[in-house]
């Protein structure tokens, strides 16, 4: 539903970056739709899915993934650095992989460039992959989730941030219906964004 996050910056540090590194413990959290939790990729086991969930024209439409295996590994190697800033993870629905997540460090971030980036701000990136999942609501069931999950266990987070395209209306409507707030429009490198928020 966004696009993927860019590189990490130059000389970022060895160790995880918190919450991160604590986030594969994460316990499920119960929704509407039903028991949901993030998993970190295992890119041996996970990159077929992701894959064909990449090449599906709706979800390539923002994600710009499309093409062979190796394009998808590439995204979700550069994030699977020591001192990464940014975390690749499946979304389980009652146990069953439904959608990609980037959970990461918006202040470290080079979007943090591009907005008044505030210490320890969260962001997240969402793209639900099977077809049947989609327009019936389930992206506002769990942004909230998501977002509810990142500020329980990054307590020093003021807030979640997410940028998606202004042309993805689906997008949009599912974080204004999860509790983020449009507060900006962004003219980054590769497309105009909204600037949303949802605040502690």
């Amino acid at each position: 539903m966004t696009t993927p996050s860019t590189s990490p910056p130059e000389g970022s540090p060895t160790a995880p970056v918190e919450p991160l590194a604590g986030l594969a413990d994460w316990p499920p959290r119960p929704t509407v739709a039903g028991s949901f939790r993030l998993r970190p990729v295992d890119p041996e086991r996970d990159l077929p899915l992701l894959t064909g969930w990449m090449n599906d024209p709706a979800v390539d439409a923002f994600w710009q993934l499309a093409g062979p295996a190796e394009r998808t590994a590439e995204q979700v190697r550069r994030q699977l650095v020591p001192g990464g800033h940014s975390l690749p993870c499946l979304g389980l629905l009652d146990g069953r992989a439904m959608s990609y997540w980037e959970i990461y460090r918006a202040d470290l971030d080079p979007l943090a460039a591009h907005y008044p980036a505030l210490l320890h701000d969260m962001g997240v990136h969402l793209a639900i992959g099977p077809p049947e999942d989609r327009g019936r609501g389930l992206g506002s069931v769990l942004l909230r989730a998501v977002a509810d999950a990142v500020l329980e266990h990054a307590p020093r987070a003021p807030r979640v941030v997410a940028e998606p395209d202004v042309r993805n209306v689906a997008s949009l409507a599912a974080f204004r219906a999860a509790g983020f707030r449009k507060t900006a429009e962004l003219r980054l490198p590769d497309k105009r964004a909204a600037l949303l928020v949802r605040r502690r």
